[in-house]
């Protein structure tokens, strides 16, 4: 296992990607000031995001099924808590952005190649009502099985 999102597990077998790229700002608005230079105020923490990229290659690993479970889980907008392998806990994530690229096809149309990149978005504790509602985990399962 690789991480996990929710319930997804990215692995070699489902979507193993490549690169990490995780943004943490933080805000210091500033204000002008007459004869002075502006000045700045710490506010904390802005939006922290991670981006997840790679390739699936659908004879070796990964497919357009397992990004689609991706897919079903961004659409029900709910935050997942975000996992790696090693156990550490980054927090609650939003599925903001899932981007697809298909190339080097079969004869049929199905793709040989298949890049993709998935933008997460960090939610704070005060943004998560319901996140553990029994009825919305079983509503994912449910659809994730439909898939």
């Amino acid at each position: 296992m690789m991480m996990t999102l929710g319930y997804f597990v990215f692995s070699r077998k489902t979507v193993p990607f490549q690169s990490t790229e995780q943004t943490m700002p933080w805000r210091h608005p500033s204000n002008a000031r007459v004869n002075a230079r502006p000045v700045s105020q710490f506010l904390g923490p802005g939006d922290e995001s991670l981006t997840l990229s790679g390739v699936l290659v659908p004879e070796i690993t990964g497919n357009d099924l397992t990004l689609g479970l991706l897919v079903k889980m961004a659409d029900k907008g709910t935050p997942y808590p975000l996992i790696d392998g090693t156990g550490k806990v980054y927090g609650h994530y939003v599925i903001e952005k899932i981007s697809r690229s298909r190339s080097a096809f079969f004869d049929d149309g199905a793709p040989r190649k298949i890049e993709f990149s998935i933008e997460l978005k960090r939610v704070d504790e005060q943004d998560l009502p319901g996140l553990l509602q029994l009825t919305s985990s079983i509503n994912l399962l449910r659809d994730l099985r439909n898939l």
